[in-house]
């Protein structure tokens, strides 16, 4: 074999095997539609704020010493009960999220919340001490703040 055939199969066997650039046509990721403007959302959200002020309020009511016994709440019977129905809220946002085919996180998220929001609420009652039931009500505030937060987020398309 001559030099030039070598010289020409050596180069076309480097052409067959290098990592030459593939271009590709990606389809463009948008971000879905924000559904805080839906009146489904926009109640969890209304709902979710009013019980974080009440369980911020109540925090600021609990006594200074940390290791009193946890003090009742006013109005704990009718606070517990909104709870429960912002967690079903919560999760009908989940399942008309999931029933849209829908690809991001806020379907998660708000199952997520809807099944935390009642054992954030159990803590709250089984609190002993006022240390327990600040940590508890903490929590609570946290969980409904996320509630809010996570609604009005702007979307971001999937990863």
């Amino acid at each position: 074999m001559s030099c030039d055939a070598i010289a020409f199969s050596a180069m076309l066997w480097f052409a067959s095997s290098s990592a030459a650039p593939v271009t590709m046509a990606v389809p463009a990721l948008s971000a879905p539609a924000s559904v805080a403007g839906e009146p489904l959302f926009a109640d969890i959200m209304r709902r979710a704020g009013g019980l974080k002020l009440q369980a911020e309020t109540y925090r600021k009511s609990l006594a200074a010493d940390p290791v009193a016994p946890a003090a009742p709440l006013a109005g704990a019977e009718a606070f517990g009960a909104e709870i429960a129905e912002l967690s079903a809220l919560d999760m009908k946002g989940h399942l008309t999220l999931k029933e849209r085919g829908a690809v991001d996180d806020l379907k998660c998220i708000l199952r997520g919340i809807a099944q935390d929001l009642p054992e954030k609420l159990a803590a709250i009652k089984a609190a002993r001490t006022i240390k327990d039931q600040d940590l508890a009500l903490r929590d609570m505030v946290y969980l409904l703040n996320d509630n809010v937060e996570v609604i009005t987020a702007p979307p971001t398309p999937a990863a």
